[in-house]
């Protein structure tokens, strides 16, 4: 990435505020601070940030209400960071719409690839990927792959986070071909699954929930036991009405 990307740093600590900082800083990436979530939401709206990285443990609101506030009105990146080793809340924070999480101690080499890695995956995703400006259809629905625009069969547009469009975008540009969880973790976040990581499954069931008649009996994103999941519906690409 290129000193053009921001970076916020969302921890009311102020040592780990100012080593983050100077540590980034090294990689030629432009760093602000917030030591709350009311600062981070003020910052978002003050400054362009690229990406966010958000401790859980914030006084007042914490980070968790802070990524539920931030997703109502913008699709930013986000690294959720918590010092708990529980999958509880890796889980939460990536319900909320959380891109990608750290576990803290962490070295912050490995902070540096995970900003790079989720960055370059919003980078990929605002041009399309490998089709840009392709609209493609499934089952009656209709994915703007450059606009990031999800509609139902009825019009109506979906909500994506980050991560539901990157899942959404790995299924169906391998469509009817059963997919290994670890293959889809190294596609949507870049990075390898831990073997007790639940993120892909956390993704593929909010997912489900966008997509499917009925997220319990799910037709499109079917589960293929001892292996991971198959998107079933055939994809067609959508010509475009208007030159771009």
């Amino acid at each position: 990435m290129t000193g053009t990307c921001h970076i916020l740093i969302v921890d009311d600590e102020l040592e780990i505020q100012r080593l983050t900082k100077r540590f980034l800083g090294q990689y030629d990436l432009r760093v602000s601070v917030a030591g709350s979530g009311d600062e981070a939401l003020k910052a978002l709206q003050e400054w362009n940030i690229d990406l966010v990285v958000l401790d859980v443990m914030l006084p007042g609101m914490d980070g968790f209400e802070t990524c539920r506030m931030i997703r109502r009105t913008s699709r930013v990146p986000i690294i959720m960071v918590t010092a708990v080793r529980d999958d509880a809340d890796r889980i939460m924070g990536l319900e909320l719409g959380a891109d990608d999480y750290m576990t803290k101690p962490f070295n912050p080499r490995e902070l540096v690839a995970r900003i790079r890695a989720v960055l370059r995956r919003a980078a990929d995703r605002a041009q399309g990927g490998d089709v840009p400006g392709t609209r493609v259809g499934f089952d009656g629905w209709s994915l703007d792959l450059e606009r990031r625009e999800l509609r139902a069969p009825d019009g109506s547009l979906v909500t994506l986070s980050s991560g539901e469009f990157a899942m959404l975008q790995a299924f169906i540009r391998n469509p009817k071909t059963p997919l290994r969880r670890e293959q889809l973790c190294d596609m949507v976040q870049g990075r390898e699954q831990g073997a007790f990581d639940r993120s892909v499954d956390v993704q593929v069931s909010r997912l489900r929930r966008k997509v499917e008649a009925d997220p319990n009996r799910p037709a499109l994103i079917k589960t293929i036991r001892n292996v991971g999941y198959q998107f079933c519906a055939d994809v067609q690409p959508i010509a475009e009405s208007v030159t771009r």
